[in-house]
């Protein structure tokens, strides 16, 4: 197994809800912090129906590991965001037999 390289700056995002003054909430994403990244792209597919079609895209997102529990380590329900785009946290594992790095399974989700 080669080594990754990280080679692409992506935000890592953590989802706060804020009460909408209605009796809902709203999700807003918190920035936790910076992290280099190797990017693999996966799979993709479209779904739609009349209103909207929706394009998504299966990435592995692998990422230099971080101890258990610290704020710089991602989870499934947290985001990567580059630029305009983001990528929503499936599952993290590790990525190699020593955990050096992680491996972020995690989706593109685009309305096309």
């Amino acid at each position: 197994m080669s080594l990754p390289r990280l080679t692409r700056q992506m935000t890592l995002e953590n989802p706060v809800r804020v009460a909408d003054d209605a009796g809902g909430y709203v999700t807003t994403w918190e920035p936790l912090g910076t992290l280099f990244a190797d990017v693999k792209t996966g799979t993709g597919r479209q779904s739609g129906d009349l209103v909207a079609t929706l394009s998504k895209n299966t990435l592995r997102v692998i990422v230099r590991a971080a101890a258990v529990g610290a704020p710089s380590r991602p989870k499934a329900g947290q985001r990567f965001v580059e630029g305009e785009r983001a990528f929503r946290i499936d599952a993290v594992t590790a990525y190699d037999r020593g955990a050096l790095y992680l491996t972020c399974f995690a989706i593109e989700e685009a309305v096309v």
